[in-house]
């Protein structure tokens, strides 16, 4: 690539390494060219659940891509190269300096998370590698990495929903509950935390325009192990509704302390830590009955621009290889190679990195977790994805999670209604 040395001596300063400067000269003379593909998830760690079907969706992928993707009439091979997070920002850059400086890739990706797109993301504009993320609302994303809308970034790209979008998909549940409008938040001290709590662009200002009493006892530390004065604060204020974005073992501690000090929520829909069906199976009983956002299920009625695949074929596919239950972060993985295989065909010169950049910014197909577009906004480098909001409630001898609010995205169906807990 043309700026392949400037890439490598700015991410030695950034990774704080030091990296010769090899071109790759030889590549566009090869007789089949390879694309690498560097992707960074956490496969270990509090947010190992996110990264749950990574093995199986890059199985896919691989055997798709085994055929080669044509540009500008030439086939090229696609390498993708998985790194570990192990849910750790620093260890995320690390890994994505090791992608970029080491593996040499073409391009770098990431999900789940501002701890694991942010880092990747920065370290991806410093060396002026084109980056695509998704799996992190996209606030916290753009505005956590210092992003000007005036402006925007030159190599990082974002797809997935916003704040704007979970405040309404969560006060759309509440409003029809018929609870009292009280509610108490978990905010962690982390970039989703502060993110979801901020004083003028999360949810404390949705909520009050909307009648709702928000009791925020301010920030608590990731990992904490007693949240006895959160428990205290929304019990005085008498709070029927809890909310935040939380890692699963953090609310699997709040929900246990709540049982043993009798405070019982009729509703709790929480970001992050209700995603998966580990998390809600691993809270027994307690877990019947909450609530969440849901980013993408089988029923969602979109399939791939790759292989044709509908959701529901997805889904089932992993849970009839892997025996498990589908997870949200399965299509949005996927989605996350259709872009680049979109990407890699459209570049103009697959040599140059400013070439792939301007491909992702062009981008505009409709994928398996709906359509992605940057030029739609809403801010410069974000494209945004439909959300709706559901509850996990009982199925047979587990659970299940269904949609019970679709108001914002009416394509896709409701499941059932809301039941309140207890």
């Amino acid at each position: 690539m043309k700026n392949t040395s400037r890439r490598q001596f700015m991410g030695a300063l950034a990774a704080g390494v030091a990296a010769p400067a090899i071109l790759r000269s030889t590549r566009a003379y090869a007789q089949s060219p390879t694309i690498r593909v560097g992707f960074v998830t956490p496969s270990t760690g509090p947010l190992a659940g996110f990264a749950e079907a990574d093995d199986y969706i890059l199985e896919g992928l691989r055997a798709h891509f085994a055929g080669g993707v044509t540009n500008n009439g030439k086939s090229y091979n696609i390498e993708i190269i998985k790194k570990d997070s192990q849910s750790n920002p620093n260890r995320a850059a690390e890994v994505a300096a090791e992608l970029i400086l080491s593996d040499e890739v073409d391009i770098i990706t990431a999900a789940a998370t501002p701890d694991t797109t942010n880092p990747v993301a920065d370290q991806a504009e410093i060396n002026e590698i084109p980056c695509i993320t998704t799996d992190a609302p996209w606030q916290p994303y753009f505005f956590g990495r210092g992003g000007n809308p005036a402006e925007g970034f030159a190599y990082t790209y974002h797809f997935f929903w916003g704040l704007e979008d979970v405040i309404a998909n969560f006060t759309g549940l509440w409003n029809g509950s018929g609870v009292a409008k009280k509610v108490g938040g978990l905010f962690p001290n982390d970039a989703d935390g502060n993110a979801w709590g901020d004083a003028k662009l999360g949810l404390p200002p949705a909520l009050a325009a909307q009648g709702f009493e928000l009791t925020d006892p301010g920030r608590y530390q990731p990992l904490s192990d007693d949240f006895s004065n959160y428990i205290s604060a929304f019990k005085d204020a008498g709070c029927e509704i809890v909310t935040g974005v939380m890692i699963p073992p953090d609310f699997g501690t709040f929900w246990a302390q709540a049982a043993q000090q009798g405070f019982n929520p009729k509703v709790a829909t929480i970001g992050k830590a209700l995603l998966f069906p580990s998390a809600i199976e691993a809270l027994g009983d307690r877990g019947i009955g909450l609530t969440s956002e849901i980013w993408w299920s089988p029923n969602h009625p979109f399939s791939s621009s790759l292989t044709g695949t509908s959701a529901g074929d997805l889904a089932g596919g992993y849970s009839t290889a892997t025996g498990r239950p589908w997870t949200q972060p399965i299509g949005f993985k996927h989605a996350l190679f259709e872009v680049v295989a979109d990407v890699i065909a459209r570049a103009e010169d697959l040599d140059d990195a400013d070439a792939i950049a301007a491909a992702i910014g062009g981008t505009n197909i409709s994928t398996i977790v709906g359509g992605v577009n940057w030029s739609n906004g809403p801010v410069p480098n974000v494209s945004k994805t439909p959300l709706v909001s559901g509850q996990w409630q009982k199925a047979g001898d587990g659970v299940e999670l269904v949609i019970t609010n679709n108001a914002h995205a009416p394509e896709i169906p409701v499941g059932g209604e809301l039941q309140l807990l207890g």
